[in-house]
């Protein structure tokens, strides 16, 4: 199929253009769940289809089209070339800044799960589900499993080829505890716990062990205290890091919307062009990186939807700013440093910049360490809420699942625990960063951004935090 399609591509490719690309995507998805011990009908997708981008006379012009017939791809390329030659004059930038490498890349699977009947794997979710329901109060509650093949090429004019092969898991556990007025939800790391590779994603968690926790902890919530108010130190579980780093690092480093690509539909960000190495966005200890290159990490690849090499770069070390994430097109149009961050959700929509795998680099101390480090406190898990400006600044977050500090030791777990902050100033009050025995590697499935709006998989990995004197408070008041 790939050999005939570039075929295809190559038969068709103008002549008369200074750049021209096709990326092709196919993805292939089974859904399975099992809900209140029933097995709900399984569901299955295909989805494949083809991009070309067209640069010439000064112009861009895209066409998507599903059809990949010789006349099909015939269309597309005719059509983003008319595009292109609509737009000529009228683009930010009129000279393609794209290159063409050629490359590969693979998820790396130890065991695929090829290997494992339907049955056997449903079997599994059934355990789980069953596992899930340790009390009567336990009033709904559900194990699902979403595996993803993708597959991609892309081809440009210069000889470029770029083939990526994906395989993700996206494992899930929920528990809803209710007692009168009070209803509690307990999550396999909200959907944190996802990954490249085959049936060793679900080990890297501890999915096949989790469940009856889960379940314990949904009932516990319904007689804890609600979380207490007020200022005070706050250690951030891997799973809440991932919200964290997301939302008040993430988006606002994104340098189409610095540069007011989204303001009307996700915003802004408080971060301007003139900050990068020199602004100081969080303490000495806070060091970011972007790492397409992280085995498993759910966002990982070789090469950029543009055809860009991927590799790892500091966006914040020591505290400062460095680099935006910013694609090769962004970068051209800002004149600053980037990196290969030019993603599409799929084969109808073209790159623009995203997150991919960032991640909060480990520090020296150990978990025990940042807890008896606190006199008072609180350690929260897992996000089950979050709010933040159109500028990606104030923000108000809420978390599943906590337990106070006390005299540097864990005590009572409380509920509806909350805080909120300023991602200008948050981050400087980062007083401990976990080692590398609390670092865990995630991802998230449900980024969205553009328009036409691209759901996308993002990653990434963080130890636990300590932030001092953060505002905290309980959902009830």
């Amino acid at each position: 199929m790939i050999d005939a399609i570039e075929e295809r591509f190559r038969r068709h490719m103008p002549d008369d253009t200074e750049y021209c690309s096709m990326r092709y995507f196919e993805e292939r998805g089974e859904h399975l769940v099992v809900r209140q011990g029933v097995t709900e009908p399984i569901r299955t997708s295909l989805d494949a289809g083809a991009m070309i981008t067209v640069w010439s006379r000064g112009g861009l012009g895209y066409a998507a089209t599903s059809d990949l017939t010789d006349a099909g791809i015939a269309d597309a390329v005719t059509s983003a070339r008319r595009w292109a030659h609509i737009t000529a004059g009228v683009g930010v930038i009129d000279t393609p800044p794209l290159g063409h490498h050629s490359g590969e890349f693979l998820s790396p699977v130890e065991r695929s799960w090829e290997t494992v009947e339907l049955a056997d794997r449903i079997d599994l979710l059934e355990k789980q589900c069953a596992a899930l329901e340790v009390d009567d109060r336990i009033v709904d509650w559900d194990a699902e499993l979403w595996l993803v093949d993708r597959d991609s090429l892309l081809l440009t004019s210069g000889g470029g080829r770029v083939v990526q092969q994906f395989q993700s898991v996206f494992p899930s556990l929920s528990a809803t505890a209710n007692n009168g007025s009070n209803t509690q939800r307990r999550t396999y790391g909200g959907g944190a716990f996802s990954g490249q590779g085959g049936i060793e994603v679900l080990d890297r968690h501890g999915f096949a062990t989790a469940a009856h926790r889960i379940g314990e902890q949904a009932i516990e919530l319904l007689a804890a205290p609600n979380c207490p108010a007020g200022a005070t130190d706050l250690v951030l579980a891997p799973d809440q890091m991932v919200l964290q780093i997301h939302e008040s690092i993430g988006h606002p480093l994104e340098l189409d919307r610095i540069l007011g690509d989204e303001r009307n539909y996700a915003g802004t960000s408080f971060v301007t062009p003139d900050m990068f190495g020199a602004y100081v966005y969080g303490s000495d200890l806070l060091n970011v990186t972007f790492d397409p290159t992280v085995r498993g990490q759910i966002a990982s690849y070789g090469f950029d939807d543009d055809g860009t090499p991927a590799e790892r770069q500091y966006l914040i070390r020591g505290g400062v700013l460095e680099r935006p994430l910013g694609g090769t097109i962004s970068q051209a149009r800002a004149g600053m440093d980037g990196v290969a961050s030019s993603r599409a959700s799929s084969w109808n929509r073209p790159p623009i910049d995203r997150m991919a795998n960032l991640n909060v680099e480990p520090g020296d101390s150990t978990f025990g360490e940042l807890i008896s480090s606190v006199e008072r406190g609180v350690y929260m898990e897992t996000n089950n809420s979050w709010s933040i400006d159109d500028s990606r600044n104030k923000f108000q977050f809420g978390c599943e699942w906590a337990r106070l500090i006390e005299d540097g030791e864990l005590t009572t777990v409380v509920r509806n625990p909350s805080y909120r902050g300023i991602s200008a100033t948050f981050w400087r009050s980062l007083d401990g960063v976990a080692d590398a025995d609390s670092n865990t590697v995630m991802g998230v499935p449900n980024c969205g951004k553009g328009e036409p709006n691209q759901q996308i998989w993002v990653g990434h990995a963080s130890p636990a935090c300590l932030f001092r004197a953060v505002d905290v408070f309980g959902g009830e008041q």
